[in-house]
């Protein structure tokens, strides 16, 4: 046989054969095995560091150490005779090396995994770092899979942060390469507040480590467990985290909640940092006595924010800026409150409510348990032990109580005893609930009710079926707030009915030390699904989204009413929503103890509406522990006895009605119910600012290390320190206290003291410096609030401060200097409808009995009666009737000296001087410059200038370098008063210090005093103070006022016109640096600051003003009045006579922003002629324009030109809007073209740039679709076209725009313009990039006025400040000079070329405003909210702008800003419909709110109240006239006609010292000079009429087109003397104008009542003759005149030619007869013809006497004969005409 030969390629096939199979092999043996067959990893020799047992980090967190398993994983193992130390700790093998870093505005990084043994397996091998400098004190760095998304929280609060932080931080990161590490120091004193060296970075898919080196071992929170000390114990304690339904028995278990979050106090300096994980997943935390900290976590990302504070209180106020700040609780939530698991029936609930009533306890809230459900079934309730359940809150409101129920999320899947169970069948419809891992079955566990499912709260149907059942059970069964419980979620099977699946989510490859160490013990099955993802990752996560679905359910069912929650499991950010109790405690004393702490880190949470369960919840308490923890339980944020099934009772009253426990119980929740208004504004202060209500003793005296550890007594606040009896020695810090009992001052302080506490007290210290607001208790909050307040004065150093919020908002500010206090109201919004008062005060540590008491309110002083306790050194005022709300000033001894603010910028600091201890404050500077930016100008010049009787100037200056000058025209005279005597006026000037004192003459008083300390004038900071006549000082703007007259405690006002809405202390659209002043005689002046440069001004009680300005020159202006209304003329002659708007421009107007297109304007335009409802003027807002482009028709409005020809036919007026902003992007836009061709756009200087200034406004790019949905900056980013700005000072700009304006007239007509976003608005920061050319001093000049985002800058939503701008005569200007008077420069060019293009009067309203701009324009008082406050707010706004000589104005009717609410918006409607300028204007995304939006009722009331507008509208046009001509105002103070102002402060239901009649019923009302109530029903305003007044009024129609064809009548309201008398300005309405042309009809009316007769004289001035009607004037007032007599004004047939018919108008009561008498054509021509005569006609006024069924021919008539004297022209067709 010859021997086979194998071919090369043959040899080729077997060897890969061979190769194929080894592999195979392998690979099988490893399947099998599953270890490498073949390949074996590197074994790695561990380097071991040299390092001290307290900083090995813990390399076998797991079971199972061992020296082999140890050094497996890489790990250096070292045993000790000590367990708690790492036996197996980390070798510096693990961890990850840093292989690319960058650092644009934030700080990035890749990091690679170095090679060494996995812990627990899939570790990640590439990781990125990001961190980000969010704000100056906080640092958030995060660590993820770059190539594979990972779970992360979807916190609501809690954003993604894109704007770079302005300013220095306080921290500084440093990255180490290899191994990677990160420190945190603070920048200031480079101390490292967080040094991740100290262990590895460890990221595996289901195991995240990362360790941290700390400063010191001063570490508070984390949670939620039993900590048995605040200060946590860093020997080796690993806390776990995850959710559960655990009892809190004093061990180191998880429990409810969910908080990876801790505080560390660094030192005695009070400096202390937060780091918060924001990861949901199960963790343990162990820290460690290096001292150190180390996060394991199973899940997610390392997501670290780092927060810096000079304090721990400012680390809390951090944090919860954050993560949101606390939720305010309703007052009465404050109140005590009773609970039990089980009584068992309503008849046991009622029985323990009235045993409760009887002894007097104070007792707010009743709770029941799952008990008083159907076999505890949500959404039912027990038919026969609690069968009278739904009238149970009822029971409770008779008495002022309230009640509160429970809810489980669980959900059970059994029927109910009497059918089906429909809360479980809609949820299952619906899909509502937590699924197995297969996404579709619903997971079935078992709890109260037996066997459940488990709502998916993270699921939007989920949160609308729980929204949806709760709604429906608030119907049935009314209560007041709710309680949501086992939510962690709780399931008492072990995952599921059916276990759980054996994977990697229910048995990780790492379990954190949690109860049970079993993932799915007590819970549902990690691999169970959420919409938010696996179990595994949002279980801790549960209660949170519970809260946030509770809280969508508790909205729709008490909308804007105030409610409470509380829940039992949370996470970071639930104290947003709602409050928490600590859980299932005991009845033992170390439950009692341990509550303090729980609480305290409740605080540190953000959770300050906190509190154990009173006495226990489980087991029975004695009487000596429940009494002593009703003692401690009385300060319990929330105070609630609550405890458990099969326990004995436990409310005060089952312990007996004469018991130790109840007096002690009703002594110490009186004192809670006394303290409830300081423990109210607490709550205002952590959810405004973020401070702890609960506080612990460190936060206030961290600089004491005895403090450190202090958790057996906490504070409220800063002023009240609370010490339950549970150790026998207590630590008193480093203060001033006084027995709040007592009243006595302790002697000792910062030492541990044996306090005398019997069995019927606890320790309660008032600090010294505090004003504690108190109020006399009362079983319920309901009647408490009905009590008088006081306050409790606790002098430390005869000084102390405190604040009072009270209900809605408002902040009433408490301080006491020296020998005095001083009630200053910081917000005064809210009116108490009890009418409360300050009644009682306390001072504690008065040394010397006070020689006299005196009380001043206003300007009046009183003596008030006193008592001093000598020993207890304590001073009682009683039986004061200091109102809330208003300010007083309550002194003894000597009064306080003047102070000047020497630094007003924010950075302030403060010193004491020895000198009666006051605090003032001084700026700490090496020298006393105190801007250098900003160098002083040595020498001034002042001029004076008389240049009238009544108008003063003078002005100061730098003689030498011309300054700035505002080119605002004013009109002076040309000569001026050189007469002394004829000055109203005398002037003074003092040399040392400078000032000018300006006095009245007549008077004396001193009305101008700049003489006082301060005056700076430097070149880019002037500053003058002067004292004031009086604290009556009205004016300044523009920005939201809360009151007409300005308070005087120190406020500071900020001028600088912006794009900013409407609200309290807020720069708003114009400037108007004028205010009016009262003086004690009554006589009023007025002070004009011509500055057009960003100021602010501060008012103080002494009283002074004090202005700060950043440029320019001081240039005033006094007008002298002397009455208010003559200070308003004079001004507006100074800087213009307010325009005279055209007659249709005070008809009612609607507009929207929204609206979608042509058709909706044509449909709403229709709905309101069907209607009848006046309506004169329609808008088109900036939807109008295509892209929101100016002068472009968008193709949605393509027959809008159409529409408003149609519209214009039939009476109605149109107004488009216009912004100044020009997009620069188009290809084919002549308004940019020929704007940029004549260069009229705002450009940079040339020195540093020939380009236009380019900002970002409305107008989008072209051919971009806008996603509404994005976040605003990112829109404006990548949507908003570049916009140039044209400089409406040069007078081809002004040519430009009149072309601009005439194009679009052609294609569109329209009779007015309405002027937006002219401050200038920009949406981007000075420029598109936000990078400004030029010096930087300008848009952040050495010091910021207080304006809005003042630290931003003042290029802040504008144009850079270096911008420039040239004046009408070329002069180039910055625009940090010019930039109020933006809106200003815009105005006139507008109103010119409406007028041109228009032929007619027409009418511009802008937004931005400056002295004069009335001139030419109205205002609307911008984009406001809509809300009950701003009907107030508009009044006080029109008010002033009535000052500012802008007579036609008003507000959005309804609000802008958010959805009108029904009622609200129709007493709008009857206010607005007295504004000059009557507008219903609301924004885009909001519901209508126009007339005929709502339903028949509402139209039907806004048709009633605009007929009356339309009646009364001549007489509004009269005003408006007296306006343009004489200056006087047309929204009138009541101060302003001689109503003493003194109580014009309270306008509300005020009748004036005169007669009024009622304009409704024409009766006298018989009340005057007093606070009356008035009726208001829902479709009523309360219109009154003066006497010895008379109204021209006009029969209305739809729009005053038609109106204006109708008669004319008169009401005479006769006066106490029986005279009246009135006016008539009438011309064409709409002509250009006419009274300069003397085109117009003036009018004057008399009337008088003598002896049997009534005298009525016309006086007509009359140039030119319309036609006209007069008809029947009602005489108001006539002593002659029954009811049932009307009058009749019958001309004389031989004068006028045939009579007129009869014409009868029938009312459902009367018929009144009138005689119609049309004034014939030709008569009407021949007077317009003729000149210089007088002709004198004879009328007759009759009476008839109405009788029912006789012929109206027949009616008893008497006649009272007039002379009609005319004054006219007299030639040849006049007497032809006349025949």
């Amino acid at each position: 046989m010859v021997k086979k030969k194998f071919s090369g390629l043959e040899v080729s096939l077997i060897v890969m054969l061979l190769l194929v199979m080894t592999v195979a092999v392998a690979l099988i043996v490893l399947m099998v095995t599953g270890e490498p067959a073949v390949i074996k990893e590197e074994t790695i020799v561990p380097e071991c560091p040299n390092i001290p047992l307290a900083e090995r980090v813990n390399c076998f967190p797991d079971a199972g150490a061992s020296k082999s398993a140890c050094q497996m994983r890489g790990c250096c193992w070292s045993p000790l005779d000590e367990r708690n130390v790492p036996w197996c700790f980390f070798s510096t093998n693990h961890g990850y090396s840093l292989v690319s870093e960058e650092r644009p505005n934030s700080l990035s990084a890749r990091l690679k995994r170095m090679a060494a043994p996995s812990l627990f397996g899939s570790d990640i091998e590439e990781l990125s770092f990001l961190a980000e400098m969010q704000t100056v004190n906080r640092l958030r760095f995060k660590i993820s899979d770059p190539l594979s998304k990972r779970f992360e929280v979807p916190h609501e609060h809690v954003r993604d942060h894109v704007t770079q932080v302005p300013g220095s931080l306080n921290y500084e990161i440093e990255l180490t390469h290899k191994p990677f590490s990160l420190k945190v120091r603070r920048a200031a004193t480079k101390k490292v507040l967080f040094d991740t060296a100290v262990g590895p970075l460890v990221f595996a898919d289901q195991y995240l480590q990362l360790s941290a080196r700390l400063p010191s071992h001063n570490i508070y929170g984390l949670g939620e467990h039993v900590h048995q000390n605040y200060r946590h114990d860093t020997m080796w304690k690993t806390w776990p985290i995850f959710t559960r339904d655990a009892f809190p028995n004093g061990g180191t278990h998880n429990l409810y909640g969910h908080y990876p979050y801790f505080l560390c106090l660094e030192d005695e300096s009070g400096k202390s940092f937060g780091v918060f994980l924001m990861n949901s997943n199960a963790m343990e935390v162990t820290l460690q006595p290096a001292p150190a900290v180390t996060y394991r976590t199973i899940g997610g990302v390392l997501d670290f924010y780092i927060l810096l504070g000079d304090t721990p209180e400012q680390v809390v106020q951090e944090f919860l800026e954050l993560i949101g700040r606390p939720v305010i609780p309703p007052y009465w939530s404050l109140g005590f409150q009773l609970s039990r698991w089980d009584y068992g029936s309503l008849d046991e609930v009622k029985k323990t409510v009235e045993r409760n009533r009887a002894i007097g306890i104070p007792y707010d809230v009743q709770y029941t348990d799952i008990d008083y459900m159907e076999d505890k079934k949500d959404f039912t309730y027990d038919l026969v032990k609690f069968r009278d359940l739904p009238s149970f809150a009822e029971y409770l409101h008779s008495k002022g109580q309230k009640y509160i129920l429970i809810l489980d999320p669980a959900v059970a899947t059994s029927p109910r005893i009497n059918g089906p169970y429909e809360s479980y069948d809609r949820g299952t419809k619906k899909e509502a609930w937590v699924t197995e891992a297969d996404g579709k079955t619903p997971i079935v566990g078992e709890v109260w009710p037996g066997e459940t499912v488990f709502p998916d709260y993270t699921n939007k149907d989920c949160i609308e079926w729980w929204a949806d059942e709760y709604e429906r059970f608030s119907k049935e069964i009314k209560h007041d707030a709710l309680w949501i419980d086992m939510n962690e979620v709780a399931n008492f099977k072990k995952g599921s009915i059916k276990g759980c699946a054996d994977n990697k989510l229910n048995y990780p490859p790492f379990t954190p030390n949690i109860l049970d160490g079993v993932m799915y013990s007590k819970t549902l099955c990690m691999d169970s699904k959420q919409a938010w993802g696996d179990h595994y990752d949002v279980h801790s996560l549960y209660g949170y989204s519970m809260v946030l679905a509770t809280d969508v359910a508790l909205k729709r069912v008490f909308g804007t009413k105030r409610t409470l929650m509380l829940t039992r499991s949370s996470f970071p950010g639930v104290g947003k929503y709602s409050g928490h109790w600590l859980g299932d405690n005991a009845a033992n004393w170390n439950d009692i103890k341990w509550a303090i702490p729980g609480m305290l880190d409740f605080g540190l949470f953000g959770v300050p509406y906190i509190g154990a369960d009173i006495c226990g919840f489980f087991d029975n308490s004695t009487e000596e522990l429940c009494r002593r923890w009703m003692q401690v339980g009385a300060f319990y944020p929330f105070s609630r006895n609550h405890n458990a099934q099969h326990y004995m009772p436990q409310d005060p009253a089952a312990f007996g009605e004469n018991s130790l426990l109840v007096n002690s119980s009703r002594h110490y929740l009186n004192i809670r119910y006394t303290l409830l208004p300081y423990l109210y504004t607490l709550f205002y202060k952590a959810h405004t600012a973020g401070d702890t209500v609960v506080r612990p003793v460190m936060h206030e005296f961290y600089s004491d290390r005895r403090t450190w550890t202090v958790d057996r007594q906490f504070l409220w606040g800063k002023s009240l320190l609370i010490t339950p009896v549970l150790d026998p020695v207590t630590y008193i810090p480093d203060a001033v206290w006084y027995d709040y009992e007592t009243e006595v001052r302790m002697e000792a302080r910062k030492q541990e003291v044996e306090m005398f506490l019997p069995a019927d007290k606890l320790g309660l210290h008032i600090r010294g410096g505090a004003v504690l607001p108190i109020q006399k208790p009362a079983v319920t909050t309901v009647y408490s609030r009905l009590n008088p307040l006081g306050l409790i004065i606790a002098l430390d150093n005869n000084n102390a401060a405190g604040e009072l919020f009270w209900d809605d908002g408002d902040s009433l500010g408490i301080s006491t200097k020296s020998q005095r206090v001083i009630v200053c109201v910081m917000h005064s919004g809210y009116s108490d409808p009890n009418n409360l008062r300050f009644e009682n005060i306390t001072v504690l540590g008065v040394i010397r009995e006070p020689l006299t008491v005196h009380v001043t309110d206003g300007n009046n002083i009183t003596t008030h009666p006193f008592t001093y306790d000598t020993y207890r050194q304590v001073l009682y005022l009683r039986g004061l009737e200091l109102i809330l709300g208003q300010n007083y000033t309550v002194s003894w001894s000597q009064p306080e000296f003047e102070r000047f603010d020497c630094y007003p910028e924010p950075d302030r600091h403060f010193i004491k001087t020895k000198k009666n201890a006051y605090i003032a404050p001084i700026h700490l500077s090496p020298d006393y410059s105190a801007r250098p930016e900003s160098p002083d100008i040595n020498t001034l010049r002042v001029e004076i200038k008389y240049h009238s009787a009544d108008l003063l100037q003078f002005k100061i200056f730098d003689p030498t370098n011309k300054r700035y000058e505002v080119p605002v025209p004013l009109t002076v005279p040309p000569n001026p008063e050189t007469d002394e005597t004829k000055r109203q006026y005398r002037v003074q000037i003092q040399a040392n210090p400078f000032g000018i004192q300006v006095y009245r003459n007549s008077t004396g008083t001193l009305i101008w005093d700049s003489a006082l300390p301060g005056f700076t004038f430097s070149d880019l900071f002037i500053q003058v103070s002067t004292r004031l006549s009086s604290e009556y000082v009205y004016g300044f703007g523009e920005t939201e006022h809360p009151t007409y007259k300005h308070n005087l405690g120190y406020h500071t006002w900020g001028m600088f016109s912006k794009d900013q809405p409407p609200g309290y202390k807020k720069n708003c659209y114009g400037v108007h640096p004028f205010y009016m002043g009262l003086e004690m005689t009554a006589h009023a002046h007025g002070v004009l600051l011509l500055n057009s440069n960003a100021m602010d001004v501060t008012f103080q009680p002494t009283p002074a003003l004090t202005y700060r300005t950043l440029g320019g020159i001081l240039d005033f202006y006094i007008v002298m009045g002397p009455t208010p209304e003559l200070v308003v003329q004079e001004y507006t002659n100074l800087i213009g006579r307010p325009v005279l708007p055209a007659y249709w421009s005070l008809g009612f107007q609607l507009c929207r922003y929204g609206y979608a297109n042509d058709t909706e304007i044509a449909e709403l335009y229709s709905d309101m002629r069907a209607a009848g409802i006046p309506y004169d003027v329609q808008y088109a807002d900036i939807d109008y324009m295509e892209r929101q482009l100016d002068f472009v028709l968008d193709r949605q409005f393509l027959g809008l030109p159409a529409l408003v020809d149609t519209m214009r036919t039939e009476g109605m007026r149109f107004i488009f809007i216009l912004d100044p902003a020009i997009s620069g992007n188009e290809t084919d836009y002549p308004a940019f073209e020929r704007g940029k061709a004549k260069d009229v756009f705002i450009k940079w200087p040339k020195e540093l740039s020939n380009d236009i200034v380019w900002g970002k406004v409305w107008p989008d790019l072209p051919d971009v679709k806008v996603n509404e949905s994005l976040d605003w900056d990112t829109q404006v980013k990548i949507y908003r076209a570049y916009t140039a700005f044209p400089d409406f000072f040069m007078n081809k700009t002004a040519t430009w725009w009149h072309r601009e304006i005439a194009d679009m007239y052609k294609n569109i007509t329209f009779d007015g313009l309405w002027i937006d976003m002219n401050e200038p608005a920009s949406f981007v920061h000075g420029t598109v990039g936000e990078k400004c050319l030029g010096p930087a001093v300008y848009d952040n000049p050495p010091y910021m006025p207080p304006l809005e985002s003042r630290e931003r800058g003042l290029n802040h939503k504008t144009l850079c400040m270096n911008s420039q701008q040239h004046l009408s005569d070329g002069t180039p200007v910055k625009h940090y000079d010019v930039h109020n008077l933006y809106g200003w420069s815009q105005i006139k060019p507008t109103y010119d070329a409406v007028l041109s293009v228009t032929g007619k009067r027409g009418v511009v309203v802008t937004r931005s405003s400056y002295p004069s701009s009335g001139k030419w324009s109205g205002h609307w008082l911008g984009d406001n909210y809509s809300s009950w406050d701003q009907l107030l707010k508009s009044i006080i706004g029109m008010m002033e702008f009535s000052l500012f000589g802008i007579s036609y104005t008003g507000a959005d009717i309804c609000g802008f800003f958010n959805p009108a609410e029904y009622e609200m918006c129709l007493r709008w409607m009857q206010l607005g419909a007295f504004y000059p300028y009557s507008r219903n204007h609301n924004s885009k995304f909001n519901p209508r709110q126009d007339p005929v939006s709502w339903n028949a009722s509402f139209a039907e009331a806004s048709r009633d109240v605009l007929n009356i507008r339309y009646s009364l509208l001549p007489y509004l046009y009269t005003l408006m006239f007296h306006a343009h001509n004489a200056g006087s105002t047309v929204i009138r103070p009541l101060l302003h006609e001689n109503v003493p102002f003194d109580v014009t402060r309270e306008v509300k239901g005020y009748i004036p010292d005169d007669r009024w009649y009622d304009f409704h019923t024409a009766r006298a009302i018989g009340l005057r000079g007093q606070l009356v109530t008035l009726p208001t029903p829902l479709n009523h305003i309360n219109l009154h009429v003066r006497g010895g007044y008379i109204l021209p009024w006009q029969k209305p129609e739809n729009n005053t087109r038609y109106s204006r064809k109708n008669p004319l009548g008169l009401i005479v309201s006769l006066s106490d003397s029986g005279t009246a008398k009135g006016s008539l300005f009438w011309d064409d309405g709409e002509g250009i104008d006419t009274v300069g042309e003397g085109q117009y009809l003036l009018t004057l009316f008399t009337a008088a009542s003598v002896s049997s007769h009534f005298h009525f004289m016309i006086w007509r001035d009359m140039e030119l003759s319309l036609f006209i009607s007069i008809s029947y004037p009602f005489v108001l007032g006539s002593p002659h005149f029954a009811t049932r007599w009307f009058i009749v004004i019958l001309m004389g047939e031989a004068l006028l030619g045939p009579m007129g018919k009869h014409a009868f108008i029938n009312t459902s009561q009367t018929s009144v007869a009138v005689l119609c008498l049309p004034i014939q054509k030709q008569f009407h021509t021949a007077i317009r013809h003729c000149q210089n005569a007088s002709l004198c006609m004879l009328v007759c006024v009759c009476l008839a006497q109405f009788r029912c069924g006789r012929n109206p021919a027949k009616w008893p008539v008497r006649c009272v004969c007039i002379q009609l004297c005319v004054r006219v022209s007299m030639c040849p067709c006049l007497a032809q005409g006349l025949g």
